[in-house]
């Protein structure tokens, strides 16, 4: 009995997910890929890039990030696990940092790996107004975006999905 309710949690979980899912010319996006040099995030869809936005990084965007506090985005293989609509950053979808080797790495060297990594957009307010933002690297080793961009990547991008982040 507990098997059937589990099977009917999760299709009500894929199929109501499914539901509200916007597709780009019909594909389905299967993987996020950073590229930190290159500030881009890229919607890939078997293998092909879709479509491709400007992003800003942490504050010290170069190299892995080591521990919390370091201002650097992480480097490695994630998956989008969860999202959120925040007061500060419009829309957000979190990054799976710490993975295993970011975990064992912190617990060699004795440091926080630290967390909440997110995609996010941008404070919007008239003192400071998006545009401040979008070619600056200013998080604390998140990745943003315009707004408009966070909406059309929040809706084309489902919970789940794996993300790279290269350097």
């Amino acid at each position: 009995m507990r098997w059937l309710l589990a099977f009917f949690c999760l299709s009500f979980v894929a199929v109501s997910q499914a539901s509200t899912l916007e597709t780009l010319d019909g594909k389905i996006i299967d993987k996020v890929l950073v590229l930190k040099s290159a500030h881009q995030l890229q919607l890939i869809n078997n293998g092909q890039t879709i479509k491709t936005y400007r992003i800003s990084l942490g504050k010290n965007p170069r190299g892995q990030k080591l521990m919390a506090g370091d201002r650097r985005t992480p480097e490695g293989l994630y998956w989008l696990d969860w999202r959120k609509v925040s007061d500060r950053f419009n829309l957000a979808m979190h990054i799976s940092y710490p993975n295993i080797s970011d975990a064992a790495r912190s617990r060699r060297e004795g440091v926080d790996p630290g967390g909440m990594i997110m995609i996010h957009g941008t404070p919007d307010t008239e003192d400071d107004p998006e545009d401040l933002f979008h070619t600056l690297d200013w998080t604390d080793g998140c990745i943003a975006m315009r707004n408009v961009d966070m909406r059309e990547v929040w809706g084309l991008v489902p919970d789940g999905t794996m993300i790279e982040i290269r350097p």
